[in-house]
């Protein structure tokens, strides 16, 4: 097999489109669960603390299962526990039309498919991708990661007009269908876990010999792993969580209560609604944008511009008068929301190689969900006690600004494989 296929495009970024239309189907469907919050509530009688509690839970327990999935994805591939996610994820919605209690809610919702987003997260995503590219890394796995942002753009308004034109209980179930029918083969026919699998090499590139593939020729990393638990015998692996536990807790303590506080300080839901809408909009663009970028620049130093945009943003949502605050930080801060994901996986397999990215991906991104549950419940602790969003939203702004000088000081020209000198061919 030569290596591209025969329409001239290498197959890594077909690898890219079907990855990022699991990832728009996916977390489309599970992120559009807030319109589904006031008619499940008024059905049943629900507090928004119950339910809210489901959400948490599942954050949790996502980011838990995520290093335990990595693992897995380490040893059978990704193809294989994205089918498997894709098909659970599937189900679960189609069982969530079936709601009768709030237990049979958290449990579906909150365990089982939470768990099941690990396998068919962003993060398991990224990985797969991580492994068709090298020096355009960055790029394909910002493409791959924009699918959480138009899922986002697109199922959440198709969701809430299904909910307004049939009902919530229809609508779980037109979800679930649409991810086993559409997602499953999609995964099935079009991925696979590594170029070699299908004799190319990386990014594409040629082989100079005639034997096939040569992974020997690739440069390594002088903290490249063969066991996970080494990764954190150096600076580097614990920069990448610290960052990424205050990315978690920086997205997740706005993604639920940005339309609260835009409301409680005036604005109309509309608005709140309208400017939440172009939040998901300026992500597309960012993930995507920084890519290019990353892969002529490298990642540490747009990881830690990113963090510190993102820390201007919450400076200026509590500071700007009027209107200003809110649209400015939809902007700025909406642009830097999923650019953490390719600069983040970028130096992660970049300084600890690809034999186990799958499992270091997921240790870290359990540090961003841990954040992320964190900052859900400390945002809505202190709106209680004080009466508004102040207090957290100053805290995010501390924490974004420290990542910035953590991202910074990660030494990428030392550790990356992509500064490492080339090793000369063998038998070339």
């Amino acid at each position: 097999m030569t290596t591209q296929n025969r329409s001239g495009i290498f197959y890594g970024w077909f690898i890219v489109a079907a990855s990022f239309f699991v990832i728009m189907m996916t977390m489309g469907a599970r992120n559009g669960v807030g319109v589904f919050v006031l008619p499940m509530s008024d059905e049943f009688s629900w507090s928004r603390s119950s339910i809210s509690f489901a959400a948490a839970l599942g954050i949790l327990l996502n980011g838990v299962s995520q290093p335990v999935l990595g693992n897995l994805y380490d040893r059978v591939g990704g193809r294989k526990l994205i089918l498997w996610g894709a098909t659970v994820i599937g189900v679960t919605a189609l069982l969530l039309a079936f709601t009768f209690h709030i237990a049979y809610f958290i449990f579906i919702f909150g365990i089982v498919m939470a768990v099941a987003m690990s396998a068919g997260s962003i993060t398991t995503g990224a990985v797969i991708v991580s492994k068709w590219f090298q020096r355009k890394r960055a790029t394909a796995i910002g493409i791959t990661a924009a699918g959480a942002s138009v899922g986002g753009l697109i199922l959440v308004p198709f969701t809430t007009y299904l909910i307004e034109l049939l009902d919530w209980r229809v609508s779980w179930a037109i979800l679930g269908g649409m991810i086993l029918v559409l997602v499953i083969p999609v995964a099935f026919f079009v991925l696979r876990n590594t170029p070699q699998e299908m004799g190319l090499l990386p990014d594409g590139d040629k082989d100079p010999g005639a034997g096939g593939p040569r992974q020997q020729q690739r440069p390594a990393g002088p903290l490249e792993v063969d066991q996970w638990r080494h990764a954190f015998r150096s600076w580097p692996m614990w920069q990448l969580c610290a960052t990424y536990f205050v990315c978690g807790f920086t997205t997740l303590i706005m993604a639920f209560h940005f339309v609260p506080n835009a409301v409680e300080r005036g604005f109309s839901p509309a608005t709140a609604a309208t400017a939440f809408g172009l939040l998901s909009a300026m992500n597309t663009i960012g993930v995507i944008g920084v890519g290019p970028i990353a892969d002529k620049l490298g990642n540490k130093t747009l990881l830690g511009t990113v963090y510190a945009f993102r820390g201007l943003a919450y400076v200026l949502l509590l500071t700007l008068p009027g209107q200003w605050g809110l649209w400015v930080f939809a902007i700025v801060g909406g642009a830097s929301w999923i650019a953490t994901v390719p600069l983040t996986t970028g130096l992660t397999a970049d300084i600890y190689g690809l034999k186990k990215v799958g499992t270091l991906s997921g240790m870290i991104f359990l540090s961003h969900q841990v954040g992320g549950s964190i900052g859900i419940q400390f945002g809505g602790i202190m709106r209680d006690i004080t009466g508004n969003y102040d207090v957290p939203f100053a805290a995010a702004a501390v924490l974004l600004f420290f990542a910035a000088m953590t991202a910074f000081l990660i030494q990428e020209r030392r550790y990356s494989v992509r500064y490492q000198p080339s090793p000369s061919p063998a038998g070339g």
